[in-house]
C-alpha cells in the first residue's frame, strides 16, 4: 500500500515540507480548497513523514475540473477540497497505472451560491 497526498499549488506548504523533510510554514495564498488553506501542524507532520510516501500539488482549474466531474458524473455533492485528490489522480500527478486505488470523498461544505462553473 502507497498513501499519496494531495494538496492545491496555491497552498503547498505539505509539499515543500515532505520534499525539504523539514516543516516550512508558508504565508497561504488564495485556493478554492478552503479546506486546505491552513499549514501542515506540528503534530501531523511527523506522522506525514513516517507515513506518507508522497505529496503532489494540483492547480485550481484542476480542482474546479475534478469536482464538477464528480459531481456530475458520481452525483456526489463534495466542497472542493475533496475533490483534490481525484484532481491529482485525474491529472497524472499519481501514478494510478494497474493499481487499485481508493480515494477518500469528504464533505458537502458547498456554498452553491459561489460554484465556479455557474456563472
Amino acid at each position: 500500500i502507497k498513501v499519496i497526498a494531495a494538496e492545491p499549488a496555491n497552498a503547498d506548504d505539505a509539499a515543500q515540507s515532505f520534499h525539504a523533510k523539514k516543516r516550512i510554514v508558508t504565508e497561504k495564498k488564495f485556493t478554492i480548497a478552503d479546506g486546505l488553506r491552513t499549514n501542515v501542524g506540528e503534530r501531523n507532520f511527523p506522522i506525514i513523514q513516517r507515513y506518507v510516501d508522497d505529496v503532489v500539488t494540483v492547480s485550481e482549474e484542476a480542482i474546479v475540473a475534478a469536482m464538477r466531474t464528480i459531481w456530475e458524473t458520481m452525483k456526489i455533492i463534495i466542497e472542493p477540497s475533496a475533490a483534490v485528490p481525484y484532481a491529482a489522480m485525474v491529472e497524472g500527478e499519481i501514478d494510478i497505472s494497474g493499481k487499485r486505488v481508493g480515494i477518500i470523498l469528504t464533505g458537502g461544505n458547498v456554498d452553491l451560491d459561489a460554484l465556479p462553473w455557474i456563472v
